[in-house]
């Protein structure tokens, strides 16, 4: 309705439908005229022809001005106006053929008008597309061009960070490319002291020293870039001089209008900040945020790899020094055996350069197979004892003995090494060898003179006192029945004969002749049946496995040991229970003795000697003889556990 409203008030649709009235005026003139007055006589031409011609002309107009539709509505009004004439008039076949002629010229006009503007339509709406097309693509191409520049600044930023191991060759870079890229006028980049806990600046760009200077250190907290550390996620600021966060006045002397912050993160822990800074107030596009964001992800990781590579060259610089200081013979391997690296006290433990040297030629062939024994199982993942014995040959020919730790590292490549860390022990070895040497001769030695003495008591006290006894009996039988002498006398006899008892105790206890020619196990029953008859304490004597048989001073050392815990149970432990377990293996034999009684405290050091417990430090030295392990485990109110491990390999050679 509106556009036939706007038509209406054009003067050129009035005038064409003027000249429409008028062709039908015309057409049906001798209604409207006097009869012998006709306008196409006039005009030359003949049966209505003028009309027709006309009423051609509108259509088309119509046709050109209104479109199809508007050409269909005159054509439609025409053949209203003209086939009526056909019929009121003496019609005549010329008539009929002008008629339909006129209306088909119309109408082919018509059609041929609308597809050829058609098809113009169609034409501009594919140069309309064409060009939308033409706007898209060179957005895009636009949007490319933005990301390649963008992709460019990544890529610079992770190329200095595979090239460059400083810190400060990356940052610099870095802050360099992000104002290639970010329409900004400055950058700074916040790292946290991790001592202080405070944010340092390390890199700035597009600001005047003053202004670095004043912001050089912040407490985390503090400003905007104490809080992002603080929040951990980026921050906007449109206009930073009258923003209440604003902590410090140099930025707004500086002129910083936006800023836009985004932490520097690793391993999910904020480690600093990336700032950018506009002098005016600026909006930062996604686009951009998005790539600082990216940006600050690789700094992020750039920061953390070169404080691991500087932490790396200052483990490796404290590495290479204490290497090179130790006073352990430390040497590298390949798995040829061949010395990759050596420090100088390896030089001097081997008496050689051991660099560039197979390790087999300082080792005997026992030793040999003792190292290639630690190399497959340490390549196997098998648990090996450390420190070990080894064996050395040095250059001139003499042994030297070192307690070896030997690891595996990585080299460059990946491939593994050895590691040996030694320290000789020669000295201290033959020291101790010698010590137990004479711990051995002292032993025997006491041994030697309990022996003396219950053979001096068997062969002298008891046979005197035997003899004193006899003679008692010889004065009481002498006496007549009712003499005062003979209680008293039978008393003397008592006491002897109680003297008698105890030497003899004495004397088994010095030298139980169980032990010399029945052996072990035998001895211990009658030594705990002994206990428990004298102490009345309930003790069980427990074997297990198959019986096996020690040297008899290895035999004697085992007795003493649980001799000397059987008496403390029995005069220091108030104990109404315990037990004697002794069990044989293929590896070790092992001894149990556990008792219910007050039990008591244990240094850490179990130094037995400081303590006052010189029992205990009896059998620990019986044990060390042995080349066994004794542990004590007690605690007061708990009761005693003592517990003694003798290797098989002292008593192997007699199966």
């Amino acid at each position: 309705m509106s556009r036939l409203a706007v038509e209406l008030r054009k003067p050129l649709f009035w005038l064409i439908l003027l000249c429409f009235l008028g062709g039908v005026f015309l057409h049906y003139s001798e209604y409207f005229l006097t009869p012998q007055t006709n306008v196409s006589i006039v005009l030359g031409l003949q049966r209505h022809s003028i009309e027709r011609l006309l009423f051609l002309g509108i259509i088309i107009l119509a046709g050109v001005l209104y479109g199809f539709a508007g050409g269909m509505a005159y054509l439609t009004a025409s053949a209203l106006t003209m086939i009526p004439r056909l019929f009121i008039s003496q019609l005549q076949a010329d008539d009929v053929y002008e008629t339909i002629a006129i209306l088909m010229a119309g109408f082919g006009f018509n059609w041929w008008f609308e597809s050829h503007r058609r098809e113009v339509g169609r034409r501009e709406q594919s140069l309309l597309k064409l060009d939308s097309i033409r706007r898209e693509l060179e957005s895009h191409i636009e949007t490319i061009r933005e990301n390649e520049k963008r992709l460019s600044v990544l890529h610079s930023i992770t190329t200095a960070i595979n090239e460059f191991g400083s810190l400060g060759e990356i940052l610099n870079i870095a802050t360099e490319k992000i104002l290639e890229v970010v329409a900004a006028d400055g950058v700074l980049v916040y790292l946290i002291n991790r001592t202080t806990r405070t944010l340092e600046l390390k890199q700035y760009r597009g600001v005047s020293e003053t202004f670095a200077a004043g912001v050089d250190r912040l407490e985390i907290g503090e400003g905007f870039n104490g809080r992002v550390v603080q929040e951990k996620k980026p921050a906007y600021i449109e206009d930073s001089s009258s923003d209440p966060r604003l902590s410090r006045g140099i930025v707004k002397q500086e002129g910083i209008g936006s800023q836009f912050i985004v932490p520097l993160m690793a391993r999910e822990e904020v480690i600093g900040t990336l700032c950018i800074l506009s002098r005016s107030k600026k909006k930062f596009t996604v686009e951009e945020e998005q790539l600082l964001i990216l940006i600050s992800s690789e700094l992020g990781v750039a920061v953390e790899r070169a404080a691991l590579s500087e932490e790396k060259d200052r483990v490796g610089r404290r590495y290479r020094e204490l290497f090179a200081r130790s006073h352990d013979a430390i040497w590298m391997q390949d798995m040829d055996g061949k010395i990759l690296a050596a420090n100088q006290a390896a030089a001097d433990l081997t008496g050689e350069a051991a660099l560039g040297t197979n390790v087999a030629r300082f080792l005997a062939p026992q030793a040999l197979e003792l190292a290639r024994e630690v190399r497959r199982k340490l390549l196997s993942g098998v648990e090996v004892e450390q420190p070990y014995e080894q064996r050395l040959i040095r250059k001139d020919g003499t042994e030297v003995i070192i307690m070896l730790t030997t690891s595996i590292v990585m080299d460059e490549n990946g491939k593994p090494i050895f590691q040996h860390i030694s320290r000789d022990v020669t000295r201290e070895r033959r020291l101790s060898d010698n010590l137990h040497l004479y711990a051995r001769q002292i032993t025997h030695a006491h041994e030697e003179e309990r022996k003396r003495i219950a053979r001096e008591l068997h062969d002298d006290s008891v046979q005197a006192l035997s003899i004193l006894s006899r003679r008692v009996d010889d004065l009481i039988s002498e006496q007549s029945k009712r003499s005062k002498m003979i209680r008293p006398l039978e008393d003397i006899r008592g006491e002897i004969d109680n003297v008698l008892a105890r030497i003899r105790l004495y004397a088994q206890d010095l030298r139980p002749p169980t032990l010399e020619y029945l052996g072990l196990i035998p001895a211990l029953r009658e030594l705990i049946s002994q206990v428990g008859q004298q102490s009345g304490i309930k003790v069980e004597f427990r074997v297990g496995g198959e019986e096996r048989h020690f040297t008899p001073e290895d035999e004697l050392l085992i007795y003493r040991i649980i001799q000397e815990a059987l008496r403390n149970v029995w005069r220091h432990a108030s104990a109404q229970h315990a037990t004697v377990t002794i069990r044989f293996d293929t590896r070790n034999a092992i001894v149990d003795i556990v008792d219910d009684g007050k039990g008591f405290i244990i240094g850490e050091d179990l130094r037995f000697v400081q303590a006052g417990k010189i029992g205990l430090a009896g059998m620990q030295e019986r044990a060390d003889l042995l080349g066994g392990m004794l542990t004590v485990r007690s605690k007061p109110g708990q009761g005693t556990t003592i517990n003694l491990v003798v290797p098989g390999d002292r008593w192997k050679a007699r199966l």
